[in-house]
């Protein structure tokens, strides 16, 4: 359990970037929906992602109070505890939009999937950590593929395939730095590369192959699968060097560009704040990234520094995939960018993860 001695080893630093991030996606999520819908329907819901930030400091506090080894132990649990919120999910979850991703608790709505990510990261930490072989050998990724084809196939069918794919990375990374070879993960690369015709016919659904082709060319659907990508383009570009000012927007709050909130806040920042506020925010992220790279190379056993890499790494996809797909250089996908998107589950366990980093740092000295 927590000692007291152990917060003057906390990084505070990398706490206080994550809050500021926190805070820039509010005063985005305001700004979209607030500033101009007044105080009814989507206006509050900037109140919403400011609950969803306190019971997520909530789950970080209690992932920094018990010992990380604890909670690698006990992941086996907590993966078998994620199937089963995911087979609900598929049986009995709520529907919105064409996808069945929830589980509704009256007016709140909790997405399983974004856990999956944590009880991946938990259970392959444990899994390479207490391996006493040097490198994985090929059992070791046999059965680490095995667990995060589970959770992506039961994520995948929801269907929230950009949350599936945040699985993949973090297997790499854990991989990687537990000792896969180059020339390993070289085979892997060009094994899924060899099976990209495949997953196109029969993985992808239609509008999902609308959207990687609109995306090569947007001008082909304009008005339909092109449009998100368009209006994102032209959002990040209305903005200059200074942006138009907080609340000046016109895209994300006149709803020019859908799902302002969720998919695209980055672009409505760029818009508001310009070339400017884009680097701020950037340099945030990198820093956080540093701060969390420095946590692995300063764990005191290699559960620990498996458990930050794998935690980053699904991080680290996600904001790449979301700025690269706000500025128009990736696919749209429904994948929201940590911190600043507005949405109460995302929030709650990108806010966990964090905890369980701060918690190997903080835990370096210790027996």
């Amino acid at each position: 359990m927590f000692e007291r001695r152990l917060s003057s080893h906390l990084d505070w630093l990398l706490l206080g970037a994550v809050l500021v991030l926190c805070g820039i996606g509010v005063a985005m999520i305001y700004s979209i929906t607030g500033s101009a819908a007044g105080s009814s329907g989507s206006g509050r819901l900037y109140l919403t992602q400011i609950a969803a930030i306190v019971l997520g400091l909530v789950a970080m506090l209690t992932c920094l109070m018990v010992d990380y080894r604890t909670l690698t132990d006990k992941s086996h649990l907590i993966y078998l505890g994620i199937v089963g919120l995911l087979v609900y999910v598929l049986l009995f979850g709520s529907s919105s939009k064409g996808a069945q991703r929830w589980i509704s608790f009256g007016s709140v709505n909790l997405q399983p999937s974004e856990f999956a990510k944590l009880a991946v990261a938990l259970v392959l930490a444990k899994l390479f950590g207490e391996n006493r072989r040097a490198v994985p050998d090929l059992r070791d990724l046999v059965v680490a593929g095995g667990l995060v084809l589970l959770l992506f196939a039961l994520i995948a069918r929801q269907p929230d395939l950009g949350t599936a794919v945040v699985l993949v990375p973090i297997l790499l990374g854990v991989a990687f730095v537990g000792g896969l070879r180059l020339r390993v993960l070289g085979v892997i690369l060009l094994a899924a590369l060899m099976m990209t015709p495949i997953a196109w016919r029969w993985g992808l659904k239609d509008y999902q192959r609308a959207r990687i082709a609109t995306f090569l060319d947007p001008s082909q659907d304009p008005r339909g699968s092109g449009y998100q990508q368009i209006q994102a383009q032209i959002t990040v570009g209305s903005g200059g060097l200074l942006g138009k000012g907080f609340t000046k927007g016109t895209q994300g709050q006149f709803r020019f560009l859908p799902e302002a909130q969720t998919d695209f806040v980055f672009s409505v920042l760029a818009e508001e704040q310009g070339f400017a506020g884009v680097l701020v925010a950037l340099g945030l992220y990198l820093f956080v990234i540093v701060r969390a790279i420095d946590a692995a190379r300063l764990a005191k056993d290699r559960l620990g520094a498996y458990l930050v890499i794998g935690v980053l790494a699904g991080f680290t996809f996600q904001v790449i995939y979301n700025v690269t797909m706000s500025a128009g250089l990736a696919p749209v996908k429904g994948l929201p960018l940590p911190f600043m998107s507005y949405g109460g589950s995302s929030m709650i366990a990108t806010l966990a993860g964090f905890g369980l980093i701060l918690n190997v740092r903080m835990r370096r000295f210790t027996n």
